[in-house]
This record gives structure tokens, C-alpha cells and sequence, in this order.
């Protein structure tokens, strides 16, 4: 295999072998017209798109950034579930890595590849030169058998705090809707509804919500109007009457449908918005029959186990350039 370097404003051009290297897994977050609105955003334009070649094609890729005289790593804001890292699970990470440091411009030492998915990239055996770092656990949810089956599985508090909150709304006269909005033309309104949830509740104080005016909008605006545009993505919007409570961005792709961002109406919090329209989302989803899981992605929260007991841990990759330079780096920290 052979890498190619480029600039970050050659990732376009690119698309094609980008999304060759991502064929194997066809992981909707790693596709291209998921990553280019994503380094519209979020990149500062000293982002390099590596390429490994090999007598097929692109077979492998990232996007990485130097981190610090001598060290790279991939590209990794926090709109990004795993690392900006793409290679087929068979070839050798060792040779990849080593190619790789070679052709990097100047001299480099080390390159961190964050967050991967064991399940995607299976996590390598610690080796002269790598050295693998845990990072979080992730929950998944199996979609097998009936939801019925799925739901009397679940905690006995969980089921019974959906039955009351459904005859709390009842009881005053709030009825509840779920829609899928699976249409580029839904985007923008859905996620102009997600930033009034959003900027209604605690994440307006610190500046984080979505509005469509900031980079958080306009990524996930142009994100899902793409994915939308060939049914890779998703979104879960829920009323209580005519009241939007609560909103799920999702994407879909190699047999998993991922949940990127919720939110709700913390007006509404004692009636539980999130829960109940996971709840309906997942009875759809079990009815379908074309999702194989649910991945939430990101630290296991307590109000994960509740929907599952599935959990795996994603790691950190380190290569270094020659193992002493491993044995050194662990020994100062």
C-alpha cells in the first residue's frame, strides 16, 4: 500500500476513494457528505486527508492534524463519534502506521488514531509499537425478535414509569405523536425545532445549542439534507399535542441505526418526552426489520441501562516510530 498526502481542501475531490475505504463497514458517520460539511465547521485548515492505496484502490484513510511538534493524530471534534480513521480490519495496522509515519511531511515521532470501535476495527494487541488506551464504554441495543419481546425484557421501573406517564398524558388531554422525518425538505425545520428545545434549557446558558446561524446548525443542517437525500438518515421529532417535545438526529447505514443528538422540552420533563418517544421510535424500528442495532455511542450513562445491557469499550490507538520511543513515552506519562 501506498500513502498519498493532501491538503484538506483536496477531501472533495477525494470523495470517491474516501468512501471507497469506508465500503467495507459503510459507517454512516464516516461517509463523505457526512465528513465534508463536518470539515467545513469544524476544521482550522492544517488538517491533511491521508489516502493508502493499494493495487485496488483506495483502501484505506483519515484526516489527521499535528498535535504537537512530532505527534499526529486523527481528526476528532465531538460531533464526531470515532476518529476520522478508515482501514479494512484484515490488513496489518502495523505496516499501515509505519507507511504512514514515512509519509507524513517532517518528522514524525507518533500518531494517536482516537476513539475506534472494536467492533468495527477490531483493537490490536499491544507490540513494540502499539499501544492501545481504553477510552469509554458505548451501549448498543440488538434489534431481535418482537419489540414486545424487547420490552418486557426491559426493567420492571422503566416499563412502569412509561405506562404512567402515558396516563399522566391522558389524564390531561395531551395527546402524544411521533413523526420520521426521512425527507432533505424536513430538515431545516426539524432542526430549527431542535435548537428551540435546545436553546430553552440549560445549554442556552453556556452557548452550546444549536441554532441555525451557528456551526453546530449549519452542520447538522447540510449533514442530514445529504443523508436524508439517499434514506441514510433520520429524524425523530415528538409532540404532545401540537407542542414539539423532544427530537432525535439519527443516521442509518451498515445494518445500524445511530443516534447522534436528542433533545427535549425541559418544560415537560416530568412527563419523560425522551423516553417516550424512544420508546415509540424503537417499536418501529424492531417493525421494520431492517435495523440490526441501535448504537448510542459516547460514555454509558445510567439512563443507557435502561434500554440495554450492552456495552463495549472504544479505545485509543498510539504508534510510535521505534519501541524504545513507546517504552520512554509510558515511563514519563
Amino acid at each position: 500500500m501506498k500513502w498519498t498526502i493532501h491538503p484538506l481542501s483536496d477531501f472533495k475531490r477525494l470523495s470517491k476513494d474516501w468512501d471507497a475505504a469506508n465500503a467495507y463497514h459503510n459507517v454512516p458517520f464516516l461517509r463523505a457528505d457526512f465528513m465534508e460539511p463536518l470539515l467545513a465547521q469544524y476544521a482550522t485548515g492544517r488538517e491533511l486527508v491521508v489516502i493508502g492505496r493499494g493495487d485496488d484502490g483506495a483502501l484505506a484513510a483519515g484526516i489527521v492534524v499535528q498535535a504537537r511538534p512530532l505527534i499526529w493524530q486523527t481528526f476528532q471534534p465531538s460531533q464526531l463519534p470515532l476518529g476520522a480513521w478508515l482501514m479494512p480490519p484484515d490488513r496489518d495496522l502495523n505496516v499501515l502506521l509505519s507507511g504512514l509515519l514515512e509519509a507524513l511531511p517532517g518528522f514524525a515521532l507518533i500518531i494517536g488514531i482516537t476513539q475506534q470501535d472494536p467492533s468495527i476495527l477490531p483493537r490490536p494487541s499491544n507490540s513494540s509499537c502499539v499501544y492501545t488506551l481504553n477510552y469509554v464504554d458505548t451501549a448498543w441495543v440488538d434489534v431481535n425478535g418482537s419489540f414486545d419481546e424487547y420490552w418486557n425484557s426491559r426493567g420492571k421501573n422503566l416499563r412502569q414509569n412509561m405506562r404512567k406517564q402515558r396516563s399522566r398524558l391522558e389524564g390531561d388531554g395531551l395527546r402524544t405523536g411521533l413523526e420520521t422525518l426521512t425527507s432533505p425538505g424536513d430538515v431545516v425545520d426539524a432542526i430549527r425545532d431542535y435548537g428551540a428545545l435546545e436553546s430553552s434549557g440549560w445549554k442556552a446558558e453556556g452557548g452550546t445549542a444549536i441554532n441555525l446561524e451557528n456551526a453546530q446548525g449549519r452542520f447538522y443542517s447540510e449533514m442530514m439534507q445529504a443523508l436524508c437525500a439517499d434514506g441514510s438518515a433520520r429524524i425523530y421529532r415528538y409532540r404532545f399535542g401540537h407542542n414539539v417535545v423532544a427530537v432525535d438526529l439519527c443516521v442509518v447505514g451498515g445494518g445500524a441505526l445511530v443516534i447522534l443528538k436528542t433533545t427535549y422540552d425541559e418544560g415537560f420533563k416530568a412527563y419523560s418526552p425522551a423516553f417516550l418517544m424512544r420508546q415509540e421510535a424503537f417499536a418501529q424500528i424492531f417493525g421494520e426489520k431492517a435495523i440490526e442495532r441501535i448504537e448510542f455511542y459516547g460514555k454509558v450513562m445510567e439512563w443507557h441501562t435502561r434500554w440495554t445491557t450492552n456495552c463495549r469499550m472504544l479505545y485509543h490507538i498510539n504508534y510510535y516510530r521505534w519501541p524504545w520511543l513507546r517504552k520512554l513515552h509510558r515511563l514519563i506519562g
